[in-house]
């Protein structure tokens, strides 16, 4: 076998382990943010914290510019603003910029739901990594940006 066979056989066997690690690390996800057993993880589904995630720190957003931010269908995203919306987590006000539109905003109400989510989930997380070194969870944290972004870069192109 040549050295270029070898190489593209590592890598393949390489980008094996990482879709395996992928697909492990979303399904333990899931089934741990299940099992917990706090409230704080439960007071927002996985859309809606996301959604308020993004409105809070890119700010009011038009129901497109969100779809397209969160690499979503804007009739998903209009059905989860519905339900934000009614919720009392977020409100719509006349689009600036287009005033035949609107643009959504979190409440402080839902600032308050996200804010205590993300503590929850960086306290999971802190104690999950609890014996991990500072640079291992400093490198974990770097790669998966890098990940996000890469597979964020990928579905805008479509």
């Amino acid at each position: 076998m040549s050295d270029d066979q070898r190489t593209g056989a590592d890598d393949q066997a390489t980008l094996g382990r990482i879709e395996t690690e992928v697909a492990l690390l979303m399904r333990l996800g899931e089934a741990t943010r299940r099992a917990t057993g706090t409230a704080e993880h439960r007071v927002l589904d996985r859309a809606a914290y996301v959604i308020l995630r993004h409105l809070d720190a890119a700010g009011p957003q038009n129901v497109s510019a969100l779809a397209a931010q969160l690499n979503l269908d804007g009739s998903t995203v209009t059905r989860q603003v519905s339900a934000l919306q009614r919720d009392g987590l977020i409100t719509r006000a006349p689009d600036p910029a287009d005033g035949r539109g609107t643009v959504v905003s979190p409440t402080a109400a839902g600032l308050q739901r996200m804010a205590a989510v993300r503590a929850a989930r960086t306290r999971l997380y802190g104690d999950i990594l609890g014996d991990w070194d500072a640079e291992d969870r400093d490198t974990l944290a770097r790669l998966l940006g890098r990940l996000n972004e890469a597979l964020s870069a990928r579905n805008r192109r479509r």
